[in-house]
């Protein structure tokens, strides 16, 4: 299994065997993740926020970026009404602001 990852320090700390004294608070189950790691069942591999569609779900985002997230998603979007529709209608690659 993949994960896409945005943040460096997660997936560093997934990775390596290091701990330091900011994660010694993580519980002994929480774990779980680099042991999957560990057997090879999960990887990670790095996405830019920029890029990261799960933002959709957890980020208010401009409306080019809902809409080009919700097509990459595969969703049912549409804009409220045609005068929302503006210039990136239909073009999930358009990084124009309306």
């Amino acid at each position: 299994m993949t994960i896409y990852a945005d943040n460096n320090g997660s997936i560093s700390h997934s990775l390596y065997n290091k701990n330091h004294q900011w994660t010694k608070h993580i519980n002994i189950k929480h774990h779980f993740v680099k042991d999957q790691v560990k057997q090879g069942n999960i990887t990670f591999k790095y996405v830019p926020s920029s890029d990261n569609v799960a933002d959709i779900l957890t980020k208010p985002l401009p409306r080019n970026k809902v809409h080009s997230f919700a097509v990459q998603l595969n969703l049912n979007y549409k804009p409220k009404s045609a005068s929302d529709q503006g210039e990136c209608w239909n073009d999930p690659m358009c990084t124009s602001e309306t």
